[in-house]
C-alpha cells in the first residue's frame, strides 16, 4: 500500500526574540527634542509674567515652528477676515496652550521626518503625523475632563507619541511593516496582534522601549506601552485610556494614521472600549457628557489640523 506524504501548512517565520529586537530598536537615531521639547518656548508660555512679544521672539528663531505658526492662525478655523503676517498678533490670536502644543510638535516631526530619510520606499508619513496631532489634541481635551490634575503637557505628549512605534518599525523592521500593512485587520487590537505574530512585540511595546531610552516619563511610557489596551497597564490607566479613546474617534474621522489596513471604525464605537469604562464608568451622565464633548471636537478637528500640517 502507498501512503501519500502528508502535506504540512506553511509556517509562518518566528518571531525575533527580545534580544534582536532590543539591539534593533537600539540602533534606531535618538530625537534630541524629545529630550528638550522646546525648553527655552516651554518657559516662557508657562510664564503669567512672559509677555507675547518674549514669546514671539523665541518663534522666529526657529523657521519651521513660524511657519507652523503663521499657517494655523491663517487657516479657515480661526476665519479671520484679514491675513496675519506678525508672529505678536498669531501669539495673541492663537493663546499659549496652543502656542505650547505647537511648539512640541513641531520639533519632534521634523526630527521624525529626518529619520524618515533613512527608510527606503515612499511610506504614508503625512497620514500619520496628522493621525498623531489629532489624537494628541483629543488626549487633552478628553483628559481635561477627568479628575486627574495634569500641570504639565504629560497629556499632549502622551496622544502625539503613541504611534511612534510605527516610525521605528519603518528603520528597524521594514519588510515586516510592510507587510503588515497590506494584511488587514478588523480592529487596531487586532492589527497589533499581528504585529506580535510577525515580528514578536506591537509597535506599542516597541514604541515604549524607543521612548525608554530617551529617558521619557513613566505616565508617557505606560500610556503608549498600554494604549491599546488600558485595562492591563499597572498605572497611569487614565492616560493609556485617553489615548485609546482619543486614537478612535480620530480614526472614525478618516484620519487614520495610514499606516494599518484596519476596518472603518463607526460612530459611538469608542464606548464599548476598555478605555472608556475606564474614563467614565456606566453608560450614565458622564458618559453622555463626554459623547457630547467628543462631538464637538469632532466638529472642528479637521480644520485644526489643517492649518497645522
Amino acid at each position: 500500500m502507498i501512503y501519500a506524504s502528508p502535506v504540512l501548512a506553511p509556517t509562518s517565520p518566528a518571531p525575533y526574540t527580545d534580544e534582536v529586537i532590543s539591539r534593533r530598536i537600539s540602533a534606531c537615531p535618538k530625537l534630541a527634542s524629545l529630550q528638550s521639547v522646546n525648553r527655552a518656548l516651554g518657559e516662557l508660555v508657562r510664564s503669567d509674567r512672559s509677555l507675547n512679544s518674549q514669546i514671539a521672539e523665541v518663534i522666529r528663531r526657529d523657521p519651521s515652528l513660524s511657519a507652523r505658526l503663521l499657517r494655523m492662525v491663517n487657516s479657515v478655523y480661526f476665519g479671520l477676515s484679514t491675513r496675519v503676517n506678525n508672529i505678536e498678533e498669531a501669539v495673541f490670536f492663537l493663546g499659549l496652550r496652543q502656542i505650547r502644543e505647537l511648539s512640541m510638535a513641531t520639533p519632534v516631526i521634523e526630527e521624525l521626518e529626518q529619520l524618515q530619510q533613512n527608510v527606503s520606499g515612499a511610506l504614508p508619513w503625512k497620514d500619520l503625523w496628522s493621525h498623531s496631532i489629532g489624537t494628541a489634541i483629543l488626549t487633552r481635551e478628553i483628559l481635561a475632563a477627568t479628575p486627574l490634575h495634569i500641570d504639565d503637557d504629560t497629556d499632549y505628549l502622551v496622544g502625539l507619541l503613541h504611534n511612534v512605534g510605527k516610525i521605528v518599525m519603518a528603520y528597524a523592521f521594514p519588510e515586516e511593516l510592510r507587510q503588515l500593512m497590506e494584511t488587514p485587520a478588523p480592529t487596531p487590537a487586532d492589527h497589533a496582534r499581528r504585529e506580535r505574530e510577525l515580528i514578536g512585540w506591537d509597535h506599542a511595546r516597541i514604541g515604549a522601549d524607543y521612548l525608554r531610552r530617551h529617558q521619557l516619563s513613566e505616565e508617557i511610557l505606560h500610556a503608549v506601552s498600554y494604549h491599546n489596551e488600558p485595562d492591563r497597564a499597572p498605572r497611569h490607566r487614565l492616560f493609556a485610556a485617553a489615548v485609546q479613546v482619543a486614537d478612535h474617534v480620530v480614526r472614525h474621522k478618516g484620519i487614520t494614521g495610514g499606516f494599518e489596513k484596519v476596518d472603518p471604525i463607526t460612530e459611538d464605537a469608542w464606548v464599548n472600549l476598555s478605555g472608556w469604562r475606564i474614563l467614565y464608568g456606566a453608560d450614565g451622565p458622564e458618559s453622555m457628557l463626554a459623547r457630547a464633548s467628543i462631538a464637538n471636537s469632532l466638529q472642528r478637528l479637521p480644520t485644526m489640523l489643517q492649518g497645522l500640517l
